[in-house]
């Protein structure tokens, strides 16, 4: 079992920056390759990014790609979102996963999950 904890999350005008963090315990955090997804009320939760368990190779969903960048620390078993340039429609919940074996954009391929930590922009 993975257990994973988000924070971070907070309110901050359009154009601030917030950075996640998700600390993972349980196993052995390096062969996980990890993503952060969001859902905003009333909608389907979607992906963010990803990162794989080398962080050689980082994915990211069209709607973040140049401001929200994904890093993790596999000393600290962490994995990071910094989130820059922030919008309204940034405005979610957002989750930490994890998965063994390679980073998916698919949120089904994940197999733990943190509880997430509430982002929410104003204009």
């Amino acid at each position: 079992q993975v257990q994973l904890v988000e924070s971070g999350g907070g309110l901050v005008q359009a154009g601030g920056s917030l950075r996640l963090s998700c600390a993972a315990s349980g196993r052995a955090f390096s062969p996980y390759a990890m993503g952060w997804f969001r859902q905003a009320p009333g909608k389907e939760r979607e992906f963010v990014a990803a990162i794989s368990w080398r962080a050689i190779n980082t994915y990211y969903a069209d709607s973040v790609k140049g401001r929200f960048t994904i890093a993790r620390d596999n000393a600290k078993n962490t994995v990071y979102l910094q989130m820059n340039s922030l919008k309204p429609e940034d405005t979610a919940v957002y989750y930490c996963a994890a998965r063994y074996g390679d980073a998916s954009y698919s949120l089904h391929e994940y197999g733990y999950w943190g509880q997430g930590t509430q982002v929410t922009v104003s204009s």
